[in-house]
């Protein structure tokens, strides 16, 4: 019985991987309650909310990746999201009114529109579906936008089990 060479099809493929997680950016991520500094939570009082902010160790989110938000119902005027983040601006990386998910969404969103495509132009393209970084759904979505244009077409998953998307005309 003859020995069969064994061949790895996907490596001598055409086949590019775009993996999301390439581009996830370190750091840090911080949730900031803006609620500690209203009166029980609930009230803004300007000048208390001002002495608060202008007495706070802001250094603590050096080089980190902040999402204001208010755990509380109260009513934040937008101007207290802008205080707190000429606050913040010396020393975080980026600061978004939402959720930390909200951040990645941001970051990879500015991520996306910046890189180059033209590798993936007229190719099959696989979209990486596994990662060991929390990147979020939308990010995916985000990347389809950015590759269909380009790709002969567009997959998901991984290269021995892929979901066919999207294949050029």
């Amino acid at each position: 019985m003859e020995e069969q060479e064994i061949i790895n099809r996907v490596a001598n493929s055409v086949l590019q991987v775009f993996d999301l997680e390439d581009y996830y950016p370190e750091g840090e991520r911080v949730s900031l309650d803006i609620s500690q500094w209203l009166l029980e939570g609930f009230v803004l009082r300007e000048k208390d909310f001002r002495e608060s902010l202008k007495n706070y160790d802001w250094q603590q989110f050096q080089d980190s990746y902040v999402a204001l938000h208010c755990s509380t119902d109260a009513i934040v005027p937008a101007w207290a999201y802008m205080l707190v983040t000429v606050y913040l601006q010396p020393y975080a990386k980026a600061i978004i009114q939402g959720s930390i998910n909200d951040i990645d969404i941001q970051l990879y969103r500015d991520i996306l529109s910046k890189l180059d495509y033209t590798k993936y132009s007229g190719k099959p393209v696989i979209v990486k579906g596994c990662s060991r970084k929390p990147v979020p759904q939308e990010a995916y979505v985000l990347a389809v936008q950015h590759l269909m244009p380009v790709a002969k077409s567009l997959m998901f998953g991984e290269a021995c089990s892929s979901v066919p998307l999207y294949k050029k005309k």
